[in-house]
């Protein structure tokens, strides 16, 4: 993914003024959200250093409200597609929640119990 939003928002097939080959199957999978789960596996980080995971996605958008669950390198979140909003629910080995909140252009809430990332 390019961008994931804290209400599910999901940008992953374009960036204006780049030239890309498609979209793939994206649109399709996106197409139904409240009758399927849309997890995505992503960085957090992008290569140029900025977050993945944003407030509001600034890039054209896949899908609206669409991501249930958002997997990186460094956590797991769950995403509240109808209040927007998402909650830490796991941390990687070594990773501690200050360093998620500094990698991440989102708020975020924190479960009760954050489990450590099999």
């Amino acid at each position: 993914a390019l961008q994931v939003s804290a209400n599910g928002d999901l940008a992953n097939f374009m960036i204006p003024g780049k030239v890309f080959k498609g979209m793939g199957g994206a649109m399709d999978l996106v197409a139904n959200p409240d009758k399927t789960k849309i997890v995505v596996a992503t960085e957090h980080v992008a290569k140029n250093g900025t977050s993945k995971i944003v407030q509001q996605c600034d890039l054209p958008l896949t899908g609206a409200r669409v991501v249930s669950t958002i997997i990186t390198d460094l956590c797991v979140f769950q995403v509240d597609r109808d209040n927007g909003g998402l909650t830490l629910t796991e941390l990687a080995p070594g990773v501690d929640i200050e360093e998620v909140r500094s990698k991440t252009d989102a708020t975020f809430a924190v479960a009760e119990s954050v489990k450590t990332m099999a």
